[in-house]
């Protein structure tokens, strides 16, 4: 009885190691993502920089589902409210193409341009990092 008993521990605790070498599927992990693009004064041209901001954002989400791309483009107070809000646009067109050109689906994009709006404090203080483009990618893992 003592032998059967041993006999049926070794054959479960080989079962269970055998267990223990199955690979487990690893779980994929596609947070949302946040980035801003930063531009040169009346200028809607993505630097290099900007480039390889995109190009690092757009790699990092290839293996994920694309749910949604949120692209504001922003301007500093300098200038009329008018032509912010055409650069404003023009900015968030140049990232939302540079993000298609890496490979996200353009058909994901929402795209809103704020011109100035927000650009001078409460105090009336300009804030001069406006010269931007804001990113969020809304990811989930592919399936």
């Amino acid at each position: 009885m003592r032998i059967w008993m041993n006999l049926s521990l070794v054959a479960a605790l080989a079962g269970l190691g055998a267990c223990a070498r199955l690979p487990h599927p690893r779980a994929e992990v596609c947070p949302d993502t946040s980035f801003q693009i930063y531009f040169e004064p009346d200028s809607a041209t993505l630097t290099d920089e900007g480039l390889a901001v995109v190009a690092t954002a757009a790699a990092g989400a290839r293996s994920c589902r694309v749910d949604g791309v949120q692209v504001l483009g922003l301007a500093d107070a300098a200038g009329s409210p008018q032509a912010n809000l055409a650069l404003s646009q023009a900015r968030a067109a140049a990232v939302s193409r540079a993000l298609a050109a890496n490979g996200l689906p353009a058909a994901r994009f929402d795209e809103v341009a704020a011109g100035q709006a927000g650009a001078v404090t409460p105090a009336g203080d300009l804030r001069p990092l406006r010269r931007r483009v804001d990113v969020t990618l809304a990811l989930s893992p592919s399936r």
